[in-house]
């Protein structure tokens, strides 16, 4: 992503909105089957935002600073929900001339000790671009050998497209891995300078199809949390939520941490799993 590159990303991702919301959507009469166009035309958007053409023409080429009237007024046309509104304004107020300061990748002590302390939930250190930073036992029972990843491919997202076992350890692979692109998306608008991020959106792109086709659909989420179904070849098939907790004192930092409703199969699976990696370890220490 470079300067040029993220220019450009806001009218992208207009475009990208634009082509999804119908003319009926918009309130516009319905042009029929002759219409060549998906989703509006960029005169129906300036139209309905009350400004002209030729403004959101160069807005979307990257040749015009918008004002957060009309950035608003350009939201309502697209209905783009929260997250994407406040990733618009993100990209419309970019500074590309300050680069952000790049910290260090290395989780914060207070994270380490807190996942040192959870023994019974799978708990790992996401930071900038959903690069995994630290994790506890049980998150390597439940997921992968993370210590046995080599570090610049301990990421979520390319672990998600590019290792086989991962891939198949999530039932609902597909919602997970467009949910995790949309969040990846997200993050490169608040991080434009990230030469690391950058070679991670490359690199997929060139490597997978499915990738390369939700990036460019420049839909993006924030990272907060869910539910996932997990098909796991020791605990048996687990519905998981996961949630993620930031760090106060270093937002690019935080920790994801996935339990189960108590009382449930896949609670007495997590349960049956610690006890499995205790053994495993206590097993793997004597020999």
């Amino acid at each position: 992503m470079s300067g040029d590159a993220h220019s450009n990303e806001l009218g992208e991702f207009l475009k990208a909105r634009r082509a999804e919301v119908s003319p009926r959507e918009a309130g516009l009469p319905d042009a029929g089957s002759g219409r060549r166009v998906r989703g509006l035309r960029r005169e129906e958007v300036a139209l309905l935002a009350s400004i002209s053409p030729d403004y959101y023409t160069r807005l979307e080429q990257g040749r015009r600073q918008a004002s957060s009237p009309v950035l608003k007024a350009i939201a309502e046309v697209l209905h783009l929900n929260e997250e994407e509104r406040g990733y618009l304004f993100e990209l419309a107020g970019k500074d590309a001339a300050r680069p952000r300061r790049m910290a260090a990748r290395r989780v914060r002590p207070q994270l380490r000790r807190l996942l040192d302390d959870l023994a019974t939930s799978p708990a790992f250190v996401l930071g900038r671009g959903m690069d995994i930073l630290a994790w506890n036992p049980l998150a390597t029972a439940l997921l992968t050998d993370f210590e046995a990843v080599p570090e610049k491919r301990r990421n979520y997202v390319w672990l998600l497209f590019r290792d086989p076992s991962f891939r198949t350890l999530h039932a609902d692979w597909e919602r997970m891995a467009r949910s995790a692109v949309a969040m990846l998306r997200r993050e490169a608008g608040r991080n434009p300078h990230d030469q690391r991020m950058a070679s991670l959106v490359g690199e997929l792109s060139m490597r997978d199809e499915d990738f390369r086709r939700w990036w460019g659909d420049h839909h993006v989420a924030v990272r907060s949390g869910g539910s996932k179904v997990l098909r796991h070849p020791v605990a048996g098939e687990l519905t998981l939520d996961w949630d993620a907790l930031a760090c106060v004192s270093d937002p690019d930092q935080q920790l994801v941490v996935w339990s189960a409703e108590p009382g449930t199969p896949s609670h007495d699976g997590l349960r049956f799993l610690a006890s499995w990696a205790a053994s495993a370890d206590h097993s793997a220490a004597e020999s």
